[in-house]
């Protein structure tokens, strides 16, 4: 509906009870048999009248109506000074508005305050944490039995909780968290499998991987999060024997990890990377939380890096990165 249109409703009303005057008049010089003209002339000439006040108040109509569309869209934050009310009513209403927006800033300021303080206990938590995870570890080195190595598996599970943690932690500071440089490919990725290299030799799982030769403007300590989290994934929904290949596509430029493992459903595929989403494979697993592809897909959006999947039930999954918006040719 154009600004035209959707004033003369707006005046409607008073334009209705103006022809209505104009009809009584009309009537009341017919009822008397005085001449029409004596209507006539006063009634065009309140017409005129009323026509000059009706653009003049159009013309004011339009200056709020305008003021009004670039302020809706700003946020309530950023929302100063109101355009000036013409009457009571808009008054009322922008009293209304204002309160409302001071309200909102104040459960703003609440929610972020409780927010600040939850991501510090944590943080602080997370940090903490890795003292006796560490003290641990290094008490089970000394030993060489099932029940040690047992227990280095579950440690290990639990580092890898807490850098999910600290990694959910960290994205809340959106690019701040980031330093993107030129780092080489195969380092990011062996570093990764190095990590996982026991659970790799304890399970019997086969890793095919050839240097990609490649380096990439990247964050190197967030590309690694997403390698590892990839990696466990694999080394999860596999069985033993079997194998996790690692290379680049015939592009040259899409880092894919693929394993032998159980696969996705097809109906699940499109939704692994949703928040909290495991799958029917994952409510398998009771140990399934649906984080792990969330933040590998967040940090991807983070790293301008693209990240995809395909998969074949009791085949196989093979997810990829594409690596083309930051490549740099070794």
């Amino acid at each position: 509906m154009t600004f035209f249109r959707a004033y003369l409703r707006q005046r409607l009303g008073v334009l209705a009870v103006l022809l209505l005057f104009c009809g009584i008049f009309g009537a009341s010089f017919t009822l008397y048999h005085l001449p029409l003209g004596a209507v006539l002339y006063p009634a065009l000439l309140c017409l005129g009248a009323v026509a000059a006040v009706a653009v003049l108040d159009m013309r004011r109509v339009w200056k709020t109506h305008r003021a009004l569309t670039v302020i809706r869209n700003m946020t309530a934050e950023v929302i100063d000074d109101l355009p000036r009310p013409g009457d009571i009513v808009q008054r009322d209403y922008q009293m209304l508005v204002e309160s409302l927006c001071r309200e909102n800033r104040d459960l703003q300021l609440l929610a972020a305050a409780r927010y600040a303080d939850m991501v510090d206990y944590y943080t602080l938590w997370a940090h903490q944490i890795k003292t006796p995870i560490a003290s641990m570890r290094l008490t089970l080195q000394n030993e060489d039995t099932d029940l040690s190595r047992d227990l280095s598996r579950d440690l290990f599970r639990v580092e890898q909780y807490v850098e999910m943690v600290m990694a959910f932690l960290r994205l809340t500071d959106g690019a701040g968290d980031y330093v993107f440089r030129q780092c080489d490919l195969d380092g990011v990725i062996r570093q990764a499998v190095r990590k996982f290299a026991p659970e790799f030799i304890r399970r019997r799982i086969r890793l095919v991987y050839e240097p990609v030769k490649l380096s990439v403007v990247t964050d190197e300590k967030w590309l690694g999060f997403v390698l590892e989290q990839i990696l466990s994934n694999a080394l999860k929904y596999t069985r033993a024997e079997g194998t996790i290949t690692i290379g680049l596509e015939e592009d040259g430029k899409t880092l894919f990890v693929a394993d032998t493992g159980i696969g996705i459903a097809p109906e699940d595929l499109p939704r692994i990377f949703e928040k909290g989403y495991t799958g029917y494979n994952g409510r398998r697993d009771r140990q399934a939380s649906g984080i792990g592809l969330y933040l590998c897909r967040r940090i991807c959006d983070n790293l301008g890096v693209k990240l995809a999947a395909r998969s074949v039930p009791e085949q196989g999954t093979t997810v990829t990165i594409g690596l083309d918006q930051h490549r740099i040719e070794g």
